[in-house]
């Protein structure tokens, strides 16, 4: 966890249980004022309850959530708080320009609407009915009505679904634009190259609590830095988790994947045994560092699953 004294987010000890379901596990995370937060987490992870923690849509059963040192109701109610949920139907017979409108004249010193329009790539879809938009345009107007109140905490849970390649780029630019003018941005994503381009810091959830808090790099060397491939023609692998820094061994077929954290070392001990066959050395990529962190025993590690349905993402 990291700790500031300008906390924008704070989680302290935040439980919460859905029936026999431990959703929320016991949280503790801060977020500074003026950070670009990702989060990170597989299907049932806890990320989608922690965000309806954090914007006061549902209660801890234990610890405590505040933004701005004050309860998420508070902040919400205060148009401190801005939200872009992947959940939520289009308003009917209504335009997209009234739409923001309608949101910004909520918030005490909201955003000029052309200005949430232009943001969010959208100038061209001010006087189209929101519910005759694409996924894709329903999607960036829900970013624009997220910016509406200029809320000094943006909240982006899963922003880019829908948008194909070249509107991905566009929103994380603007993401960026407005992180700049020191605002707070937390999202949440499950494609691991956005976090790592687009955050100051990443966060794991698994279980229901932080398992990992940090750059990109940072990450990549908690989840085992470096990766050594090698064929094994025949050879068993007995006492290949001894060698120095290695901290797991992999078998694929007829080729050992060993994690280290010390590849020079691993490969001079691996070249005493003459096992350097189409030997191949890495540095670990995000994917591998969040398979390592989030791995279980009886849980599957396969990034695959990032992608599909899962009766869990609630919580």
């Amino acid at each position: 966890m990291k700790t500031t004294k300008a906390a924008a987010v704070s989680f302290t000890g935040a439980v919460k249980t859905f029936g026999e379901v431990r959703a929320v596990a016991g949280l503790d995370l801060e977020i500074a004022a003026g950070e670009t937060v990702a989060l990170l987490g597989r299907n049932g992870a806890g990320k989608s309850t922690s965000l309806s923690l954090l914007l006061g849509l549902d209660e801890p059963d234990e610890g405590h959530v505040e933004l701005f040192g004050t309860a998420p109701q508070d902040a919400v109610r205060a148009g401190w708080v801005g939200a872009m949920l992947q959940e939520g139907r289009a308003v009917p017979r209504v335009t997209v320009a009234e739409l923001v409108s309608f949101v910004a004249g909520r918030y005490p010193h909201p955003m000029d609407v052309r200005e949430a329009l232009r943001l969010a790539g959208i100038e061209e879809l001010a006087g189209r009915r929101v519910d005759k938009l694409s996924g894709g345009q329903t999607q960036r107007v829900r970013f624009a009505v997220a910016l509406a109140g200029s809320p000094a905490l943006l909240v982006l849970d899963e922003p880019t679904a829908a948008l194909d390649v070249e509107a991905r780029h566009a929103f994380w630019a603007s993401m960026r634009a407005y992180a700049r003018r020191g605002h707070t941005v937390l999202f949440s994503t499950h494609y691991l190259e956005e976090a790592d381009a687009n955050a100051d810091r990443i966060v794991v959830i698994d279980h229901g609590r932080v398992v990992a808090d940090g750059s990109g790099d940072e990450l990549r060397r908690a989840g085992g830095g470096s990766l050594v491939s090698f064929d094994l023609a025949g050879r068993g692998t007995a006492g290949l988790e001894l060698l120095p820094g290695v901290t797991s061994v992999e078998v694929r077929g007829d080729r050992a994947r060993l994690r280290t954290e010390d590849s020079d070392a691993a490969v001079l001990a691996l070249a005493a045994q003459s096992l350097v066959r189409n030997l191949e050395v890495k540095t670990a990529s995000l994917d591998d560092a969040f398979m390592a962190l989030t791995a279980a025993p009886g849980a599957s590690a396969d990034l695959d699953e990032l992608d599909d349905p899962d009766p869990l993402e609630r919580v």
